[in-house]
């Protein structure tokens, strides 16, 4: 065998190598694509709800994607468990909702009655008793109203609504209650005109009355004022007072459930109306902020996106 033709041998050889390798690599390629098909569709069929185990082959490929199919079955029955708990829970929390509002109803009758017949000689505990039968309402109705929130009951509907319809029923709410402390409550509507955020009115009222309301409750003098500032990507309503404020180390704590500064133990309240509002915020993609410093009020400013 000549020189060439030894070249020309392993040049063909070489060819031949690489075209093997070519095929080996494209044969892989393919494989491994159709495998990760086969997963991304499993995978995607369990986010639709739609997804079934199939019997696999005993290939390595297979052996990962019947793991899978495993885990996603798994996944499912879960999910299946947790819808089942929360239509348990939501049969509860309907339950609590009828069953307190008749005695509930029927114990502020009869302290009114009792008013009425004890002719003044035990007005002070009618007066306490009816306090306290007051407070076990709202705190009922507080309780089902987050518990609603949080296990998906009650589906908030933001679209686009304009601001300004919430600064008037926030004064038509409140002004009465503060005039009668012998506060102000300056609601600036002018901010308003014209601006528009995405929100559901009923509830985003809800977490603006809970903030007007807590505000007119811890101040003694001077007031509150309402106002709007409209962002690029958010509007902002402000609600600042001149009250007690609140100290630094206890303002995240604020937001928690139940939580109760010591500073306001003697005034009413159960510490769920800070929570429950920034609760409705966040499942409308809105937040909310506080500035606040001891003896010199607080701001805070409740975050609706403009989309």
């Amino acid at each position: 065998m000549t020189a060439d033709n030894t070249t020309n041998a392993i040049l063909l050889a070489g060819l031949f190598c690489l075209l093997l390798a070519a095929i080996i690599a494209l044969t892989d390629f393919i494989l491994r694509r159709r495998s990760l098909k086969r997963m991304y569709d499993m995978i995607q069929s369990a986010i639709d709800g739609t997804f079934q185990a199939n019997n696999f082959d005993e290939s390595l490929h297979a052996a990962v994607e019947s793991k899978l199919g495993e885990y996603l079955s798994a996944s499912e029955t879960q999910k299946e468990k947790v819808s089942a708990e929360q239509d348990k829970i939501k049969t509860l929390i309907a339950d609590i909702s009828h069953q307190t509002k008749t005695p509930i109803a029927n114990l502020l009758l009869y302290t009114e009655l009792l008013e009425e017949e004890e002719g003044g000689e035990n007005s002070e505990t009618v007066a306490l008793l009816e306090s306290q039968v007051k407070k076990l309402d709202f705190l009922i109705q507080s309780l089902v109203k987050l518990s609603r929130l949080e296990t998906g009951i009650l589906v908030l509907h933001p679209e686009r609504n304009e601001v300004l319809c919430l600064l008037k029923e926030a004064e038509k709410q409140y002004a009465v209650k503060a005039r009668e402390k012998g506060l102000y409550l300056h609601v600036c509507a002018e901010e308003a005109q014209g601006v528009t955020a995405c929100f559901d009115p009923k509830w985003t009222m809800e977490a603006i009355g809970n903030l007007v309301d807590n505000a007119i409750k811890y101040t003694r003098t001077g007031g509150i004022t309402v106002r709007v500032r409209a962002y690029e990507l958010f509007v902002s309503v402000e609600i600042a007072d001149t009250g007690i404020g609140i100290a630094e180390e206890e303002q995240a704590k604020v937001f928690g459930r139940f939580y109760r500064s010591m500073a306001v133990s003697d005034e009413q309240g159960v510490g769920i109306g800070l929570y429950l509002a920034r609760e409705i915020l966040r499942q409308q993609s809105g937040y909310m902020q506080l500035a606040s410093e001891t003896g010199k009020g607080s701001v805070f400013s409740v975050y609706l996106p403009v989309d």
